[in-house]
């Protein structure tokens, strides 16, 4: 039962903390638009979007203005595009890629997901010709985002794929270098990637997923910073703890509440909210803010890693009390870029690259929009997402990578796109090299603990 009371409580802290809904995104299956003749499938593709997400925006904006909480992005996740090609005769992904860009734009919504192939276990023709031409949809289109499942807990990590992916983002981010790569910035590869995700590069409706359902993301750092502040500096790890399950457990009714109602007025199933810390490069909406609250002098100090693990395990337990409908990824996002705090450890030196990965093993996804030189070699950033898909494998857990090589650009530089993806440092990368582990190939078989049938 969702309590107003605790409505009410909340709304100071979208005037004063910057608490919004970052995102409510309409998953909405494509199976039915499968068809032999690609243009045909593409002419399904629009209609069924125009039919379920015409008054996405329109109703949103409204419930915004009756509740005074933001909804800040609206968004469209569909079935994995690898899928509706394959049975076409001469398939043109591209040409999807731009109808599902339209359809976007036509609609109002910001992005679209779903761009996407599932190839942990190998790649099927449909899926090697989507992910060959992600670097062509990516540049050819402005509100399409992109994601590949490289690996899972059950079924190892597809060393092919990685390769073949870390060829790609190059590629990507080399045909948009004049706006700093933002190719590879709408381009993620994942291990364990859920399929209710609402958050971008990454959503897209998996396939055991509803005809249509409604997914809602609440994000709010700066809430949760303020409530630790707020605490006494002598209370212990305990306490601190409790009070940001707290505000989770607000937070998530917040969300829950206006993602219910949204979803009555569009008349499809509500799915789940998916209560992740996501920041923003505006001040006091930062993730690295709640580390210095907590004590740390920096994000990047040593005990970083153990406030992000904390922190993470209190927001999902307090979000798992306020609903039964806790998904997609649920915890606190690190991305370089698009945090103030964590840009500013970055470009201090506080903050380096092995320090991210170490905390992705506890945060919510992984290294996430992260530059890096534009010389770097494929192979090392194949070995960067081996690394990160083997954290997630290990530890049954979402990770991710959303690197990007900015061509032209060295250690020193910054890469910027305004808005939510905002602006960062050039990271330094290890020059040591991965090729010969990395060409080899095949599979890296799932560990002893997958098998728990």
């Amino acid at each position: 039962m969702i309590d107003t009371g605790n409505i009410l409580e909340t709304i100071n802290m979208v005037k004063l903390y910057n608490l919004d809904i970052r995102t409510v995104t309409l998953a909405l299956s494509l199976r039915d638009c499968i068809a032999e003749d690609t243009d045909v499938v593409c002419e399904k593709i629009y209609n069924k979007i125009q039919k379920y997400a015409k008054n996405l925006v329109e109703y949103a904006e409204e419930l915004a203005d009756e509740y005074s909480i933001p909804i800040i992005n609206k968004r469209i996740a569909v079935t994995p595009v690898a899928f509706l090609g394959e049975s076409c005769k001469n398939p043109d992904y591209v040409k999807i890629a731009k109808t599902l860009d339209k359809a976007a734009k036509d609609v109002g919504v910001n992005f679209i997901g779903g761009f996407s192939a599932l190839v942990e276990k190998g790649c099927t023709k449909g899926d090697r010709l989507l992910i060959e031409s992600i670097p062509e949809a990516l540049a050819s289109t402005d509100y399409l985002c992109s994601s590949v499942n490289l690996a899972s807990s059950k079924s190892g990590i597809n060393m092919d794929a990685v390769l073949k992916m870390s060829e790609i983002i190059k590629q990507s981010a080399e045909l948009t270098k004049d706006k700093d790569g933002i190719g590879a910035a709408k381009l993620v590869v994942f291990c364990n990637a859920p399929g209710d995700n609402p958050f971008m590069a990454g959503a897209f409706c998996g396939m055991g997923e509803p005809e249509c359902a409604l997914n809602v993301g609440v994000s709010g750092p700066g809430v949760v910073r303020a409530a630790v502040d707020a605490l006494d500096k002598n209370a212990d790890m305990s306490e601190l703890a409790n009070k940001i399950k707290e505000i989770a457990f607000k937070i998530t009714t917040t969300g829950e509440l206006v993602g219910r109602k949204l979803a009555q007025k569009l008349d499809i199933p509500f799915g789940v909210i998916d209560l992740s810390l996501a920041p923003t490069p505006a001040v006091g909406d930062s993730v690295a803010g709640i580390f210095q609250a907590m004590g740390l002098e920096h994000a990047g100090a040593h005990g970083t890693t153990a406030a992000l693990a904390m922190l993470n395990d209190a927001v999902k337990k307090g979000g798992i009390m306020a609903s039964s409908h806790v998904g997609g990824l649920s915890g606190a996002f690190i991305p370089v870029s698009e945090d103030a705090g964590m840009i500013e450890a970055a470009s201090k030196g506080f903050l380096t690259f092995d320090k991210l990965e170490a905390m992705t093993s506890v945060c919510s996804v992984g290294l996430d929009m992260i530059a890096i030189p534009g010389k770097t070699p494929v192979e090392t950033i194949a070995g960067i997402i081996a690394d990160e898909m083997a954290i997630g494998m290990i530890n049954k857990k979402t990770t991710a990578v959303r690197i990007v090589p900015a061509f032209g650009k060295d250690v020193g530089d910054r890469v910027s796109y305004g808005g939510l993806l905002g602006e960062a440092p050039i990271m330094p990368v290890n020059e040591l090299s991965s090729a010969d582990f990395v060409k080899r190939g095949g599979r890296i078989p799932a560990p002893i603990h997958s098998l728990n049938n």
